[in-house]
């Protein structure tokens, strides 16, 4: 029987889901935006904290709405009235969204013989800076004994259409990252400032073998198919998605044995560049699902 545990630390709520065999579990933090603190399959970890890496700065798993990455200045222009949002990164840009710091209740925990799965969620009732409008969000987490499925879903509460993106920011931890290697199609990649800001898309060649050794990466990659393998000496993922369009943000922090592999609907700055942007209807819900799949190497 797969199982649902209860957990406070720190002062802080998780849940976590554990097989029947108690060697794979993921926990999640309610009061960080329902993010994936740890992920562990067949006794092999593959998300797990760092040490120095606090979360305020490494958005560790977070779930990224209503934007993904940057917005230039924290300002845009939607239907004609412009936005001024905060600007938590150093005082330059809108970073990650608005919902990696809310607070999310447990709703309807499931336990089965061969899977379990819990939805968070999250009503917006206030107009926050620089987007005034109200939505209902949600994250459904369900472990099966290879897969993990990650469901969002957003509601628009509002009395007007609202602009969007999503996206998910886990790192993978390798001990044998530099021997690591990624696989993915793409044929283009974005080109950004030296802010991490979108300037342009350009064309580019992505060899079948993405290998991580001397790389340095902080890149964004659009996707001509919804599939991302990550092959580990310990472990091989394969990260999907059924968005129809499917972009793909890169990066290693300095000295960590970890990489971020984000999937994302849209890129950085996309209220203002509009690549990737969808606007969601009064009384409209969007539905977006990543599957998680483990493969013992």
């Amino acid at each position: 029987m797969f199982t649902i545990q209860h957990i406070k630390e720190n002062g802080l709520r998780f849940v976590a889901l554990q097989n029947a065999s108690k060697t794979t579990t993921a926990k999640i933090c309610l009061d960080q935006g329902a993010r994936l603190q740890e992920l562990k399959f067949n006794e092999v970890i593959l998300i797990k904290e760092q040490a120095d890496f606090d979360y305020k700065e490494s958005y560790a798993s977070s779930i990224l709405f209503p934007f993904a990455s940057r917005i230039q200045d924290g300002k845009y222009s939607f239907l004609d009235t412009a936005h001024q949002l905060e600007c938590n990164e150093n005082g330059k840009n809108a970073l990650h969204g608005l919902v990696y710091d809310k607070k999310f209740e447990l709703f309807e925990p499931e336990e089965h013989k061969d899977n379990c799965s819990a939805t968070f969620t999250y009503y917006e009732k206030n107009v926050s800076k620089g987007f005034p409008f109200t939505y209902f969000f949600s994250v459904t987490y369900t472990l099966l004994e290879n897969d993990l499925q990650v469901r969002i879903t957003v509601k628009n509460t509002a009395q007007k259409p609202f602009p969007f993106t999503l996206g998910w920011h886990p790192y993978f931890y390798s001990d044998s990252l530099a021997e690591s290697v990624l696989s993915f199609k793409s044929d283009q990649k974005v080109v950004f400032d030296e802010n991490l800001i979108t300037k342009n898309v350009v064309a580019c060649s992505t060899p079948k073998t993405f290998k991580l050794k001397d790389k340095q990466l902080d890149d964004c990659f659009i996707l001509k198919d919804n599939k991302v393998s990550f092959t580990t000496a310990t472990y091989k993922i394969e990260i999907s998605s059924d968005s129809k369009k499917n972009y793909l943000q890169l990066y290693t922090p300095k000295d960590r044995p970890i990489i971020a592999i984000e999937p994302m609907t849209g890129v950085s700055n996309t209220f203002n560049n509009k690549i990737g942007l969808q606007v969601l209807e009064p009384e409209k819900t969007y539905v977006l699902n990543w599957n998680l799949k483990f493969i013992n190497v």
